[in-house]
């Protein structure tokens, strides 16, 4: 691999209903997409500050999954993203009535973090490092 060479990753989470949950990254979590894809609508790329989120609605619902359901101790993150300010981007979250399941602090990884659930129960933390 080239030293210089960047590797990009987006998660893949299933929807009960894609509309939802792109509106839902949309309007309180400041995410955009430029179109939803399929008629009914069934996919969609939620953006922000350089990063993806796959939302996909399968025909059949109840496929909803996220790791913490899976999870012993019910911690488990669906996706953990590198951010410049957690305590700025939680306070913006939390002025849009988004559901704050751990407030900002220092971990012992030298990240400073928070944790949300989306609209589908998908666990993500936000974070710098100190």
């Amino acid at each position: 691999m080239a030293k210089d060479e960047q590797w990009w990753i987006a998660p893949y989470f299933i929807v009960d209903d894609v509309v939802t949950a792109a509106n839902f990254y949309r309007d309180k979590l400041g995410f955009h997409y430029e179109r939803l894809w399929n008629d009914p609508p069934s996919f969609c790329m939620v953006k922000r500050g350089g990063i993806i989120i796959m939302l996909s609605q399968l025909e059949q619902p109840g496929g909803i999954r996220p790791n913490r359901m899976v999870d012993p101790e019910g911690g488990a993150w669906d996706a953990y993203v590198w951010i410049a300010d957690a305590d700025a981007l939680h306070a913006e979250f939390k002025a849009k009535g988004v559901t704050i399941a751990r407030a900002p602090c220092d971990q012992p990884y030298k990240c400073r973090d928070f944790e949300i659930d989306d609209n589908n129960g998908y666990r993500l933390c936000f974070g710098h490092t100190l």
